[in-house]
């Protein structure tokens, strides 16, 4: 029974939207309720997932009792669990933030939209095949084409068509990858594709090579590496500041699946060769961004690709302790991105002019607190003390240590660090140190409604325990990095004990 649980974070997603769509129509709160109470119901199935998960072995589900490499499996480990449950609670501060704020009701569909992206993102994190990976990622794909539309407007139309053609694009290539792949090894179950791999005489090694990193280049462009990352900027800032902070978690998706697949099918640190320059010249593009960016949209989505790219950065270097690294720091480059993002919503709305332009502007009600909570998450972001970010970045610094790209990694980290200050404290200045000799706004769309600020104070609450909890927290993701790296456990647990062994 407890196995079958596992299917339960795809479940959830599916009979809300589906249920929300029917409300939706004649009693739309009834329809934003729902979506919030299956959020809420994912949180707590991702918390019992992941106490199960922390017993150590990861556990495969095959729906309809075909076995793997034949079914469909869904497993479970450490890994995955982290994912729903980082998932789940990013939902529950963008659906809340989206009905408190009328984001949902500027268009049609916004929930079920919504929920058929968490069904493809957490399907994305609990399938065992590739072929069910490229499936899910259509459906959170589709989901998020309808999402970042929301609202409608030309610039955002003309964004979203890049965004189509860009991961039409994609998703060829990820084909390519998957025949090249199954060409070669016969199956396409990632347990399996590991024993085969293994298994391959000298001359189809080539021809797994060229598959691994072709869908290692579908996932760097899904995670928004240099030279794949034109897209990501131009469509977070033209999408709902809402919709944007949800798609934050869509670039750790990218990563995700570099840190699924690479370790299972190349077996070794082939991706890194062309990840880790990718992601060195990504952060210094995504901060130096950040400095010129004259909007708050444009500010936010450079943020996230230099804040990604130090995620990938830990990611490239394929060891222990790197990957445990990045494992801590996964988590809050989510939150702290959202964090900036739903911020930013608040400051247009509660400012009254100037839409998003960093500009000075009257004094309005609430302005102090927005200036705290853009300062908190420009803290968070930056990697600085307090806050969780600060203790990410020591821990992949000292990951890099033994890497000779030593010296390269840390240069790029810290003076990435020091322009994201620069442009982030110029922001912040213009936007609440400096006014207009106008007179305070004082019009209805100025007005401060306090519980939009909630679901911001919650993803803050949420960075504050991520710090105060490193402890704990950072011994989690040692033991899932150690897991991740144990191929040979991860085939025993979905072939069986037997087929894990002489790899």
């Amino acid at each position: 029974m407890m196995d079958a649980l596992i299917a339960a974070p795809l479940l959830l997603p599916a009979f809300a939207a589906t249920a929300s769509l029917l409300f939706w129509l004649r009693y739309r709160w009834a329809g934003a309720i729902v979506s919030i109470a299956s959020v809420m119901g994912m949180i707590v199935v991702a918390i019992i997932l992941m106490t199960r998960a922390a017993s150590g072995e990861a556990i495969a589900y095959a729906l309809g009792d075909w076995p793997a490499p034949f079914g469909i499996v869904l497993v479970l480990d450490r890994l995955s669990a982290l994912m729903l449950l980082l998932t789940a609670l990013l939902g529950l501060a963008v659906a809340v933030h989206a009905t408190f704020t009328g984001v949902d009701r500027k268009g049609w569909h916004f929930h079920p939209l919504f929920q058929f992206q968490l069904l493809g993102i957490n399907g994305a994190f609990l399938t065992g095949d590739l072929f069910n990976l490229f499936v899910f990622f259509e459906v959170l794909l589709i989901a998020s084409y309808g999402l970042m539309l929301h609202g409608q407007g030309a610039r955002r139309l003309s964004a979203g068509v890049q965004y189509v053609v860009v991961n039409l694009i994609g998703s060829i290539l990820f084909l390519i990858a998957l025949g090249l792949l199954y060409g070669v090894t016969g199956t396409l179950n990632m347990a399996d594709m590991a024993v085969r791999a293994a298994a391959l005489p000298a001359g189809d090694r080539g021809l797994l090579r060229a598959g691994g990193l072709l869908l290692a280049v579908v996932f760097a462009l899904k995670a928004a590496l240099v030279p794949v990352h034109l897209w990501l900027p131009r469509t977070y800032s033209a999408t709902a500041p809402a919709v944007a902070a949800l798609f934050a978690i869509m670039t750790k998706v990218g990563a995700y699946a570099i840190m699924r697949t690479m370790p299972l099918i190349l077996g070794d640190a082939g991706a890194g060769s062309f990840l880790l320059p990718a992601a060195l010249g990504t952060m210094l593009l995504g901060f130096i961004g950040l400095l010129a960016a004259r909007g708050l949209g444009d500010m936010a989505a450079f943020a996230l690709i230099g804040s990604t790219a130090t995620l990938l950065t830990a990611i490239a270097l394929f060891d222990g302790p790197a990957l445990a690294a990045a494992l801590y720091y996964l988590p809050h480059t989510t939150f702290s991105a959202a964090l900036l993002f739903l911020t930013i919503d608040l400051i247009i709305r509660w400012r009254g002019g100037e839409d998003e332009a960093i500009v000075p502007t009257p004094r309005y009600k609430g302005q102090g607190w927005l200036g705290f909570q853009f300062l908190a998450a420009a803290v968070a972001l930056l990697g600085l003390p307090p806050l969780s970010g600060f203790i990410g970045k020591l821990l992949i610094l000292q990951a890099a240590t033994p890497s000779p790209y030593m010296g390269v990694i840390w240069t790029v980290v810290l003076v990435t660090s020091l322009i994201g200050l620069v442009g982030l404290s110029q922001a912040g200045s213009d936007l609440f140190w400096k006014d207009t000799s106008t007179p305070p706004i004082t019009s209805d769309r100025s007005t401060a409604r306090w519980g939009e600020a909630v679901p911001a104070i919650f993803l803050l609450a949420l960075l504050a325990a991520l710090t105060a909890g490193a402890g704990p927290v950072t011994a989690y993701m040692q033991a899932t990095s150690a897991q991740i790296l144990d191929a040979d456990g991860y085939v025993g647990s979905v072939l069986g004990p037997d087929a894990g062994k002489g790899r």
